[in-house]
């Protein structure tokens, strides 16, 4: 049988699910692709035996069906090096011997055949359907999943989660010591469900939204999900547990309030990183009105650095620390030209909310401090 198609096009859906694929697969067949063409269409397909992610492209002819499946590394570097023109795949379904030929070329692989690929079931039980723009999905998720941990001990804090509500849709993440957490408030339910989406699956779909548009359908029970976009559809175990009551560590009442250029601070921090103490990177925050000043100090190799920064503030003037490079995640992962740090006392969490919300959005980070030792 033979098909033909668009080299580029087949090379950047190869790529974006190859990164589904498992350095070490407990099953070798899952270091191939499952490539299935029906119907003059492709539907290519790549799992590690948890996530299963599968897209579906317009072929320019083929002559008959067949499913096959190839080493995922081969075809992809095979394919990447190829310029954009239409390749043509023909294969001998006796023994699965393969050529892919291009423009002044060809390539002849060995595929292998599909029969020991594994079938993915489709979601059984009550089932919970979200519907979301991928752009409005894919920001929650790209704000919240640096902030979710890695932690064998805590798994239902390693990954990203979805508290779906009557005052809209929460997308929180955390790891003790940082969170993050997206509220889109007219996206709501009167049947409250969540569920915790691990962040592996959750990086893939941040990868792939960002280049899609349209509605992104996802359904979910209480063990699996899955989540369609105009190009790709993923399934996924989800973290079973209850994630903490991410509520009750929000601070209701900061009082004292700074608002500051949020590419100025992230400059300043970097530039103030550099005098910090390698093993235990604190910032200190000073801050008055008018006036925030920023400053590392690392005793061991007698260095240390200030900078002073101009704000808006209303409060008493007080000093506070966090990790430099947490601050400045937190920073590099909200938009915005402003924004607010809200303060208790330097012993209690700081929030960190754009100067300036979205419509129908409500962004915030959390941050607990270190001890200034003064």
């Amino acid at each position: 049988m033979k098909f033909v198609i668009s080299s580029s096009l087949l090379s950047h859906r190869l790529q974006t699910l190859g990164r589904v694929i498992a350095s070490k697969n407990s099953m070798p067949i899952l270091d191939n692709f499952l490539f299935d063409v029906a119907d003059n269409h492709l539907t290519i397909t790549a799992s590690d035996g948890e996530i299963t992610l599968r897209t579906t492209l317009e072929l320019v002819e083929s002559d008959s069906n067949l499913k096959f499946t190839i080493n995922a590394r081969t075809i992809q570097d095979a394919i990447k090096v190829i310029a954009d023109q239409p390749i043509e795949f023909t294969i001998d379904t006796a023994n699965y011997e393969m050529t892919i030929h291009y423009q002044n070329g060809h390539y002849s692989l060995v595929a292998q055949g599909a029969d020991e690929y594994p079938f993915v079931k489709d979601l059984e039980g009550d089932i919970s359907t979200l519907t979301l723009d991928a752009e409005r999905i894919f920001s929650s998720i790209n704000r919240a999943v640096f902030a979710a941990a890695d932690d064998p001990l805590r798994p239902v804090m390693n990954g990203v989660f979805f508290d779906y509500r009557s005052d809209g849709l929460a997308v929180v993440a955390s790891d003790g010591r940082k969170l993050a957490c997206t509220r889109l408030l007219n996206v709501t339910t009167e049947a409250p469900t969540s569920f915790i989406l691990h962040k592996k699956p959750a990086t893939l779909i941040k990868g792939i939204l960002q280049k899609e548009v349209g509605d992104v359908v996802v359904k979910f029970t209480k063990r699996n999900a899955t989540i369609e976009s105009e190009n790709y559809h993923l399934s996924c175990r989800l973290i079973e547990g209850s994630f903490p009551n991410y509520n009750s560590v929000i601070p209701q009442n900061n009082p004292n309030l700074v608002t500051v250029n949020r590419a100025a601070i992230i400059d300043t921090l970097s530039r103030v990183a550099v005098s910090a103490n390698a093993s235990s990177p604190l910032v200190k925050l000073h801050i008055e009105p008018g006036r925030l000043v920023l400053s590392t100090r690392d005793s061991d190799y007698s260095r240390s650095g200030e900078e002073t920064l101009l704000c808006d503030y209303q409060g008493n003037p007080m000093n506070i620390g966090f990790k430099c490079n947490l601050l400045q995640e937190l920073l590099n992962n909200l938009e915005g030209e402003e924004v607010v740090i809200q303060l208790a006392d330097p012993s209690r969490a700081g929030i960190i909310v754009p100067a300036q919300q979205q419509e129908d959005e409500h962004v915030l980070m959390l941050l607990m401090p270190m001890m200034l030792n003064e």
